[in-house]
C-alpha cells in the first residue's frame, strides 16, 4: 500500500507509563497520536514501583509530577543491608539536590502514574491524542509511505510512523524482523505484596531495601520494597525447591516468617512469579517503525532501572520525533534516537542492573563483608557517594546520551 496515510497522527502502540508518557509529551508538542491498548483499561498488575530523580523531574514537566507524589511514599535513602545483624550501607539522595529539583526516589505503583496520565490526557488533548483500548495490534507493515497496523478489535489502520510501546512480546518488534538477544537468568523472582509493616520490625530500614540473607528458606538474597499501604518482598526458591513448591502458600508463609517471626500468619493479597531477562535490539529504529522501553531492552529489575528507562525514551523520542513531524529535518535524524538511547540501556541500565543483582546474589559470607564495608564507605564520602548515585539514579546517562549527536 502506497500513497498519503489515511490517519495523520504517530500510532503508538500500547497504553503503559512509556506509551502514555509518549503521547502526552507529543501532545504537549503539539503532535496528534493515536494510543492503541490491547486491553480494555489500565492495567494495575504488580509491576514497576520506583521512580527516579531525573524521571520525576521529566513528569513535572509534564505537568504529573506532583500529584503522583501526592500519592506515593517520598523515599530519600535506600540500602544494602544484611538480614543477620541489621548492618548496612545507606545511600542518602540528598547529595545529589544540586543535581536534581527532585533528590529522592518516589515509591509508588506505576499504575498511579498510567491512571494520572490518561486522565491528562482525556482532560486536556482529547482532540490531540485518541484512545483505543481493547484494540490489539497483530500485524505491522511498512513501505516508503507509511505505515498499516491492524489486529483485534481494530480495523486496518494507515499512519506516517508507529512506534512499539507494547513491551517484551512486541508485535512492532516482531513486525522490524530484528532479533532480541540476550539472557534469561535462571531465578524465578517471586513479587509477594503484604499490609505488615516491617518498618515497625527493623531498626532503620528505609524503604527500598536490598537484603543479604543466610536463611535457608532463601537463596542468599531478599528485596522489601514499601508503596502506599503495603510491602512488596522479591523472593526466591530455596536451594534444591521448584518453583511450583516456593509458590506454595506454606512456602511463602515461611519465606516472609524467615524474614520476620511473628505470632499470626502473613496476609498476602498479591503474588506473582516472573523470570528476569536482560536483552536489548540492535537498533530502535527501522524505516517508520520505532521502539521504546521494554520492547526494545529488558533488564533486571534490581535498582528500579526499567520502567524509568523507558520514559526516558519516550522523552528523547518525542524530542526527536518532532522535528521531523514538522519538515523540520529529515528521517535520518530519526538514528539519533537510537545513538542516544541504546548506549543508555546496554552500558547504564542493563550491566548497571545486571552487576546489582550479581552483588545481591553474592553468598560467600566474606565477601559479603567486603562488599559492605566498601559500600559503607562510599556511602560515608559525599563525593564519592553522589558519583555513585549519579549513576545509580540514571543521571549519569542522559547527561551523557545528551552530547550525542
Amino acid at each position: 500500500m502506497t500513497g498519503r496515510p489515511a490517519e495523520q497522527r504517530i500510532a503508538i502502540v500500547g497504553a503503559g507509563p512509556v506509551g502514555l508518557v509518549l503521547a502526552l509529551r507529543l501532545a504537549t508538542l503539539g503532535i496528534p497520536s493515536i494510543l492503541l491498548e490491547a486491553e480494555p483499561d489500565i492495567s494495575e498488575e504488580l509491576r514497576a514501583s520506583t521512580f527516579h530523580p531525573p524521571t520525576l523531574d521529566m513528569l513535572d514537566r509534564l505537568g504529573v509530577a506532583a500529584a503522583l507524589i501526592a500519592q506515593g511514599l517520598v523515599t530519600p535513602t535506600w540500602q544494602v543491608r544484611r538480614h543477620e545483624d541489621g548492618a548496612r550501607a545507606v545511600f542518602d539522595l540528598s547529595v545529589l539536590r544540586d543535581d536534581t529539583a527532585h533528590p529522592y526516589r518516589l515509591q509508588a505503583e506505576q499504575w498511579r502514574l498510567s491512571r494520572l496520565l490518561l486522565a491528562r490526557l482525556r482532560a486536556d488533548h482529547a482532540g490531540t491524542v485518541e484512545l483505543r483500548f481493547g484494540a490489539r495490534v497483530e500485524e505491522v507493515a511498512q513501505d516508503e509511505d507509511g505505515v498499516t497496523l491492524s489486529g483485534k478489535g481494530l480495523d486496518p489502520l494507515r499512519v506516517p510512523y508507529a512506534v512499539g510501546c507494547d513491551g517484551a512480546r512486541s508485535a512492532v518488534r516482531r513486525s522490524m524482523g530484528i532479533d532480541f538477544p540476550g539472557d534469561t537468568y535462571p531465578e524465578t523472582t517471586i513479587l509477594a505484596t503484604t499490609p505488615f509493616d516491617f518498618d515497625q520490625a527493623f531498626d532503620g530500614l528505609s524503604n527500598v531495601n536490598y537484603v543479604w540473607t543466610q536463611h535457608p528458606a532463601f537463596s542468599g538474597t531478599f528485596s522489601l520494597l514499601r508503596v502506599p499501604g503495603k510491602w512488596r518482598a522479591s523472593l526466591y526458591p530455596a536451594p534444591g525447591e521448584s518453583v511450583e513448591d516456593a509458590l506454595r502458600p506454606e512456602a511463602i508463609e515461611r519465606k516472609l516468617q524467615a524474614i520476620h517471626p511473628k505470632a499470626t500468619p502473613y496476609d498476602v493479597p498479591d503474588l506473582r512469579p516472573y523470570r528476569i531477562h536482560q536483552r536489548i535490539v540492535e537498533t530502535y529504529r527501522r524505516g517508520r517503525l520505532l521502539l521504546a522501553g521494554d520492547a526494545a531492552h529488558l533488564n533486571s529489575p534490581s535498582g528500579g532501572m526499567g520502567m524509568n528507562g523507558g520514559i526516558h525514551d519516550a522523552m528523547e523520542l518525542a524530542a526527536t520525533l518532532a522535528p521531523v513531524w514538522r519538515g523540520e529535518a529529515g528521517d535520518g535524524l530519526l538514528d539519533r534516537y537510537t545513538r542516544r538511547r541504546r548506549p543508555v540501556a546496554e552500558r547504564e541500565i542493563i550491566a548497571q542492573a545486571d552487576r546489582n543483582r550479581a552483588r545481591m546474589r553474592e553468598t560467600d559470607p566474606e565477601r559479603r563483608a567486603a562488599m559492605l564495608a566498601d559500600l559503607q564507605r562510599i556511602a560515608g564520602d559525599p563525593a564519592l557517594a553522589r558519583e555513585q548515585l549519579l549513576r545509580s539514579s540514571m543521571i549519569s546517562g542522559l547527561r551523557a546520551a545528551a552530547k550525542v549527536e
